[in-house]
């Protein structure tokens, strides 16, 4: 979720140095929860009464994420832990820790034992033509009662890791010049089985307490409600570095391969692009500080805690240790500076249509983002209007601004954004814990643009994302585009530091920070997008059509509620063709071919969802799968092709930008492409013709 789904953020924390009275902790585990605990009870938006009901979510939920896939723990494991299925209440009352401390107990020993157990299965002799099944639902299967239970269910899952890739490496081999045995084959696919099992219990055995400590703690945010967190201090700053997209380091992506940490991708205009000794693929085997004899041997060492060896301040040398691709060992020095990453800022294009003489500017935002850490940080807001100003200067007939897939994040910059596109007016309604709402204003009275304008949106479009969306749709200034509904987020989070909760305990610091919800937003219609989020004006199909998605799915999301309404003023580039508009793109969607497989594969998907169990028997398991891999290949070509006559083009004053890396290049190339033959994108110009000939007194379009 912290990965996926950025909340909103209020920018700043509190000072809450005389907040709580003064601890006496035992441990750092005792300091946090103290701290997350005094936050949750006085700031949370929503307090939970502390009772057995309480007490036997956060048991379930935790129970959940100690061993979801029932891979490890005994019915009689869960039976001892379930002692405390009415006790949690008490323990976070109290500070304790006894249910925690038997579950860490429990689950090493558990995935000690799975270990022997898999050691065990692994060297068994399968026979795939005996019929037996496999029920991929976890939430369907029981705790195994006994270790000859558990043995089996590792069998049966071993069997199917390797039926899976024996399947796959048949087909494989049918279509291969060089034809392989059966029995190299099996053999293939039991030693794929075998490694990635293997480096999955070394990744096991790299879990700390801190780790599960981390996930009990937030078992009890998340009872609150599903996006409060507790964040590490490392968390917590990269964390900031998605938010704002900058970071002081050397400008590489690393991950774990195998007992090496390799590096996976250079960030263009980084410290390490700049000097290009280090590349992709290299595996980094130490580290050293420079000025500093101490040479830190990282091999076997998680890839988080390389990193934070690896980070460091601007004007800072790091030397590290590297094996090259060609069996070369070799010292490279870099040293650290600010690192800009731009994949996820906005970015514009024109597109339009061969034969046709308008042209409309596209712009797209992954996310709401915002340097909070600097004062000379990037800002979303910024950036958009700056891209604004851009596509004006083209002369574009019209703007698309594209926020699918877009998570949220700063809530300052949603409130500055739709200010662009509206004269001085309320955005949204901001509703703190026990107090009346209040109103986030656009309070620039000066229009950015106040030409035609489409909102683009799917059913990820969450948070930020929904409040811009919303006011557009309330206004009646764009034209709001997409899925059945967005997300349904409709909370505010924000960042407390928890060292400042507690005076002293220098040595037990950093403790990390807590991002909780303290506030819900309304549209100035009154209206929440809380579970229901926002309902776009014309609706276009798409894979999750018939499938639940978003906020509702969560456990212990807050409920929709509503408030009153404020004053707000339609300005006079407000779409007043609407009924118009839904019923021409109606027309065109329901004889679009692509669209209508959409809705076809989006059934298919459907039906497919709770169909969870599998043959282990070879015959019927290789039937199973042709049957839904002849029932896909209908749609495989859905975005494949380019679609006729559609434009894109970077804007001039990009380019420059664009050329300075080969890599830019690239991303850029198969950025365009994709947009050539994105069918939303392709409808969501079909509207803007409309509205662009609805404004010119064209066609078949009547305004009320």
């Amino acid at each position: 979720m912290k990965t996926i789904l950025l909340a909103l953020i209020a920018a700043g924390v509190l000072a809450v140095g005389s907040f709580f009275p003064d601890p006496d902790p035992k441990e750092k585990e005792e300091l946090i929860m103290y701290a997350v605990t005094n936050f949750l009870d006085q700031v949370h938006y929503r307090p939970v009464d502390l009772n057995d009901e309480f007490s036997e979510n956060a048991f379930s939920f935790y129970l959940e994420m100690l061993d979801n896939n029932k891979r490890f723990l005994l019915q009689s494991d869960v039976d001892e832990l379930q002692r405390y299925e009415k006790l949690i209440d008490d323990e976070y009352k109290n500070k304790s820790f006894d249910f925690f401390n038997l579950s860490e107990a429990k689950i090493k020993a558990g995935i000690a034992r799975a270990e022997n157990v898999y050691n065990e299965v692994i060297k068994m002799d399968f026979d795939f033509d005996i019929d037996e099944n496999i029920n991929l639902d976890d939430e369907e299967k029981a705790f195994p009662n006994d270790e000859k239970e558990l043995k089996e269910e590792w069998r049966k899952m071993i069997k199917y890791e390797i039926l899976v890739r024996y399947e796959d490496n048949v087909e494989k081999n049918e279509k291969a010049d060089e034809k392989k045995t059966d029995a190299e084959l099996k053999k293939k696919a039991y030693d794929d089985t075998k490694e990635m099992f293997d480096d999955w219990f070394k990744r096991l055995g790299k879990i700390r307490r801190s780790d599960r400590f981390e996930s009990y703690i937030n078992t009890i945010t998340h009872v609150f409600d599903p996006h409060s967190d507790y964040y590490t201090p490392k968390e917590k700053e990269d964390f900031n570095i998605r938010m704002g997209g900058r970071l002081e380091g050397i400008g590489a992506r690393l991950q774990t391969d195998g007992d090496y940490t390799k590096v996976v991708d250079i960030i263009v205009g980084g410290p390490a692009w700049k000097g290009r000794d280090l590349e992709v693929d290299d595996l980094i085997t130490a580290v050293q500080q420079k000025g500093e004899e101490e040479v830190l041997d990282i091999t076997g060492m998680r890839v988080d805690d390389v990193v934070q060896h690896i980070r460091g301040k601007k004007g800072t040398t790091v030397l590290l240790t590297v094996k090259k691709k060609d069996g070369r060992e070799v010292e490279i020095e870099i040293e650290r500076d600010i690192v800009i990453t731009d994949e996820g800022k906005a970015k514009s294009v024109i597109i339009g249509k061969e034969g046709t003489a308008n042209k409309y500017g596209y712009i797209r935002l992954p996310k709401f983002y915002a340097d909070f850490e600097s004062k000379d940080g990037r800002s979303c807001a910024v950036d958009v209007a700056l891209e604004v100003e851009k596509l004006k200067a083209e002369n574009v007939d019209g703007i698309i601004l594209d926020l699918r897939n877009n998570g949220g994040g700063s809530l300052r910059d949603v409130v500055q954004m739709s200010g662009l596109f509206i004269d001085e007016g309320p955005i949204v309604q901001v509703k703190p814990r026990g107090r009346e709402p209040y109103v986030l204003e656009d309070e620039d009275p000066e229009t950015k643009y106040d030409g035609n304008l489409i909102v683009m949106v799917n059913g990820y479009s969450a948070s930020a994302s929904e409040i811009l969306a919303a006011a557009m749709q309330d206004y009646d200034r764009a034209v709001i585009v997409g899925s059945k509904s967005t997300f349904g987020k409709g909370t505010v989070q924000r960042f407390y530091d928890l060292d400042r909760a507690v005076r002293g305990n220098g040595d037990l610091k950093p403790l990390g920070e807590v991002k909780l919800t303290t506030q819900k937003f309304f549209r100035v219609n009154g209206g929440s997008t809380q579970l229901k989020g926002v309902t776009p004006d014309i609706i276009l199909p798409d894979n999750f059509h018939y499938i639940e998605t978003g906020e509702k799915e969560y456990d212990y999301a807050m409920e929709w509620t509503e408030i009153d309404p404020v004053d707000f003023k339609k300005p006079s580039s407000a779409v007043d063709n609407m009924d118009q508009l839904i019923k021409m793109s109606a027309s065109r969607v329901n004889d679009n071919e692509q669209f209508n497989l959409v809705l076809e594969n989006a059934e298919r998907l459907k039906e497919n969802r709770d169909d969870k169990v599998y043959s282990l028997n070879y015959d019927k398991f290789n039937e199973e799968i042709d049957g839904r891999e002849k029932a896909a290949e209908k749609f495989k070509d859905l975005w494949k092709d380019e679609i006729a006559g559609v434009k894109v083009e970077n804007l001039n004053v990009d380019m420059e930008f664009i050329q300075a890396d080969s890599s830019r290049i690239a991303r850029n190339d198969v950025w365009l492409t994709d947009l050539k033959k994105d069918i939303y994108l392709d409808e969501a110009m079909n509207i803007m013709t409309d509205m662009v000939k609805a404004n010119q007194g064209i066609g078949a379009v009547e305004k009320k």
